[in-house]
């Protein structure tokens, strides 16, 4: 085989298949691209809104927390039936915050710590001091 007969070469960059690969690997790199920042994007955004509902329902159980008396002990509520006669049973209802133990004297229904308990009382004999009301004086009753 002579030179001549062979068809002649084209140079490389009059080949198209070079234009073609050269574009299809810079569109590829560029929509790899958007595809990467769209992805870190939205991460950075779904940290965002973690974070910010996460100090939202800090904020919300700090709240509660304070609704239902914080850090110290306190008796939150205490009511009982207001007169009931020797025989009778009434309901005393109580609410406590922070207490490990509670105990009602002259009851043997079991009672725990909690914010709204109510238990059924039966007394056996009237009580030695009774509640006072708003703006009277307390006074003991007498011993028996």
């Amino acid at each position: 085989m002579d030179a001549a007969s062979q068809p002649p070469q084209k140079s490389i960059v009059k080949n198209p298949y070079v234009y073609s690969s050269f574009l299809i690997l810079v569109v590829s790199l560029y929509v790899g691209w958007i595809l990467y920042s769209r992805h870190q994007d939205n991460r950075a955004y779904d940290q965002r809104a973690s974070q910010a509902q996460a100090k939202k329902q800090h904020q919300a159980d700090q709240a509660v927390i304070e609704q239902l008396g914080g850090s110290d002990l306190a008796i939150q509520m205490l009511y009982a039936t207001p007169e009931i006669n020797r025989g009778e049973a009434a309901q005393v209802c109580f609410g406590v915050a922070n207490a490990k133990t509670v105990t009602l004297q002259g009851q043997s229904s079991p009672v725990w710590p909690s914010h709204n308990l109510c238990v059924e009382v039966k007394p056996v004999k009237q009580p030695l001091t009774p509640l006072p009301r708003p703006g009277a004086t307390a006074k003991p009753f007498p011993k028996m």
